[in-house]
């Protein structure tokens, strides 16, 4: 086979983009989604329901607070979970692997052979690659899990991440009753300015038309409006008094 340098795809044919594989963006973008619809509707609500501004303006900072950690916590509670999941697995297989090399590299060669292999190819590439028992060890869990053990993501990071992104997210709305201009429907406008960016952006990370994910999530926000601003309404303060 005659010798020639096998240029990099990745360098004049496709990239991929930097938060592959990533916790933190999904952490981030589901936490400030989560932030801006929450509290837009906790606002929506509270003041449908013939609330002071000044009471609108706690209500949506005690939700900012609350929310904003127990998203941190769940987060931070879901990545160690996955990441313990992972662990265990990586133990069985591991303890397979000591326990029948020759059955877990037959079966490897019969999952070589499902890729397209013959056998005679699906063999040697199977002895190949017990003759490193951690290299096996990846390949198994790849194939018959499509786990990676290099690849597992800080529960602080994403928990960190998630705590952030729903603050921002849920400070937005509350803005204008900090200043002189707040009112619902300033409330509403800096909701909705947030939700399309935030569509916006997410749909730009993940190569998706930002115009229709701007509007799908102004939409999703639009919904909680409708729901929270109608039963604010129902009630009122007098009836919770």
């Amino acid at each position: 086979m005659p010798e020639f340098d096998i240029a990099n795809p990745h360098e004049y044919d496709h990239s991929h983009t930097a938060s592959a594989g990533t916790s933190w963006l999904r952490a981030a973008v589901f936490g400030a989604m989560d932030g801006l619809v929450s509290n837009v509707g906790l606002i929506t609500g509270i003041a449908a329901a013939g609330a002071s501004p000044g009471i609108v303006a706690v209500t949506g900072v005690s939700g900012l607070v609350a929310g904003a950690i127990s998203m941190a916590l769940g987060e931070y509670t879901s990545v160690r979970t996955q990441n313990e999941q992972l662990a265990a697995e990586v133990r069985t297989e591991r303890d397979a692997l000591k326990r029948n090399p020759e059955g877990e590299q037959a079966e490897l060669i019969v999952m070589f052979e499902h890729l397209g292999m013959s056998r005679e190819t699906a063999g040697a590439a199977a002895e190949q690659v017990h003759a490193n028992s951690e290299q096996a060890l990846k390949v198994h869990l790849a194939h018959e899990l499509g786990l990676n053990p290099d690849e597992q993501p800080s529960p602080m990071v994403a928990a960190l991440s998630s705590f952030l992104a729903f603050s921002i997210g849920a400070a937005i709305p509350v803005l204008p009753f900090f200043f002189a201009f707040g009112t619902l429907w300033w409330g509403l406008a800096f909701g909705a300015a947030g939700l399309l960016a935030a569509g916006f952006l997410a749909a730009k990370f993940t190569d998706r038309n930002p115009f229709g994910g701007a509007l799908r999530q102004l939409t999703i926000g639009g919904v909680a409006v409708v729901v929270t601003y109608a039963i604010g309404s129902m009630l009122g303060v007098s009836a919770l008094a």
